[in-house]
């Protein structure tokens, strides 16, 4: 199992007993609608009209599902959203087959400023003695070029950070 930041550990752990919570009120409500602490039939419960839904971590490109799977993030979504490695996102995969993504838990983080480069292909930011990868949709958005002064967002926790959200092309 990769590294896995503590706030990382801890939002899970909150988003866990959240929908523990969330579940048993759910199942205290219905047993008060259909008048019976019995386990509920399956048969009564209409599945979700959008479709299934899943949670996960945003790795910078992708979300990493509470299945283990991985799944492509739109990178326009991810730019626009500021979306930061670590985020805990939803998923629903309507009933044609298109995902459609949410953001639901930010984790806490921080803005720095550092230098645009590019190096085969691929873009980052360099800032003091570390590199961030950024999403060429973020690049292309701000119109951003390699020695450009830029902002970015990253985890406030960064040591395993490996991608930043552009935030600003200065």
């Amino acid at each position: 199992m990769a590294d896995v930041p503590d706030k990382q550990i801890k939002r899970l752990k909150a988003l866990i007993a959240e929908s523990e919570t969330s579940l048993a009120a759910a199942k205290e409500l219905l047993s008060s609608v259909i008048g019976s602490d019995d386990t509920l039939d399956p048969s009564e419960i209409r599945p979700d009209p959008m479709g299934r839904i899943i949670e996960g971590v945003f790795d910078g490109q992708n979300m990493v599902g509470s299945d283990a799977k991985t799944y492509p993030v739109p990178a326009n979504y991810a730019s626009k959203s500021k979306l930061v490695q670590g985020d805990i996102l939803k998923m629903t995969i309507a009933e044609d087959g298109a995902l459609l993504y949410k953001q639901i838990g930010p984790i806490p983080r921080k803005q720095l400023v550092g230098l645009l480069k590019q190096d085969t292909g691929q873009y980052f930011v360099e800032v003091a003695d570390r590199s961030f990868r950024v999403l060429l949709a973020s690049v292309t958005y701000f119109k951003a070029k390699p020695g450009d002064q830029v902002s970015i967002n990253v985890p406030e926790d960064d040591t395993h950070a490996e991608w930043a959200a552009l935030e600003a092309a200065l």
